[in-house]
């Protein structure tokens, strides 16, 4: 897990860039208004006023490294220090604005249990008909060149994200293809951050698009709206799958040397 995690900051660096580029597009072409820039005493102060908030990312990470909590108790963790946050510190929250933020969250969380059971209903089907398996024979016979079975792979590992959530792609997909990524010479810690990227890529795509349909429910706007203007950042995170799948660096790097990772 700590390796993944290390793994995880090149590529997610490498995503930023892609995106930042995709906005930056995107925002000219359509003529926005440029922004102002506040001078560099705005930027400290915002960035200092930001340091309270920006604590909770060093203490998850920081936690689940040490092995002081996991993953999962990370999340409780993460509530009680936001709610002590906005409560004590910044004092942006008071109990009308906690029932209104719980009440959006009861919203939220049926429509993302809701998405979850019907991926479940496709993964169960998938899994009858044993649609997995063929696909990994079928991966093996095509092609035994390298850089064809990776963009194979992705291809697969993005379709199987658009119907099935990202639990149930990595539980049902890494078993099949993993060994079949190894045996071409991808790393297994590369391998976890090509499927994370594709996981993004499905979660962001529908008919499940799990991240979608609660983005839509937050800032209340149709799918269909969305997706008439979501094309250039599917390319940004297309790009940057492509870099974390043909170029090992931007995902060992880190792992091996911080934590002297060799496998």
């Amino acid at each position: 897990v700590g390796a993944l995690i290390a793994a995880g900051l090149l590529p997610a660096a490498v995503l930023m860039v892609c995106m930042l580029i995709a906005a930056y597009a995107v925002a000219v072409s359509r003529g926005y208004p440029a922004g102002v820039f506040p001078g560099w005493a705005g930027v400290f102060h915002a960035a200092a006023a930001a340091v309270p908030g920006l604590l909770i990312v060093v203490i998850i990470l920081a936690g689940i490294l040490s092995g002081v909590f996991t993953a999962t108790e990370a999340a409780s963790i993460a509530v009680i220090y936001t709610l002590l946050l906005t409560f004590l510190i910044y004092r942006t929250m008071n109990w009308h604005y906690l029932m209104l933020a719980a009440a959006k969250a009861v919203k939220t969380t049926g429509v993302v249990l809701l998405l979850i059971g019907v991926s479940a209903m496709f993964q169960y089907l998938m899994g009858l008909y044993e649609v997995a398996d063929f696909m990994g024979e079928l991966l093996g016979k095509v092609s035994t060149t390298p850089w064809v079975v990776f963009l194979l792979i992705n291809v697969i590992l993005f379709v199987l994200g658009t119907f099935m959530d990202m639990a149930a792609t990595i539980l049902i997909a890494t078993p099949i293809f993993l060994p079949i990524a190894m045996k071409f010479g991808m790393d297994p810690v590369q391998f976890g951050m090509v499927m994370l990227i594709n996981c993004a890529l499905g979660l962001n795509t529908p008919p499940v698009g799990t991240t979608q349909f609660v983005g839509c429910a937050i800032g209340e706007i149709s799918v269909g709206a969305v997706m008439k203007t979501i094309w250039p950042f599917y390319g940004a995170l297309v790009a940057a799958l492509m870099l974390v799948t043909y170029v090992p660096s931007f995902s060992l790097a880190l792992p091996r040397l911080l934590m002297g990772y060799a496998h």
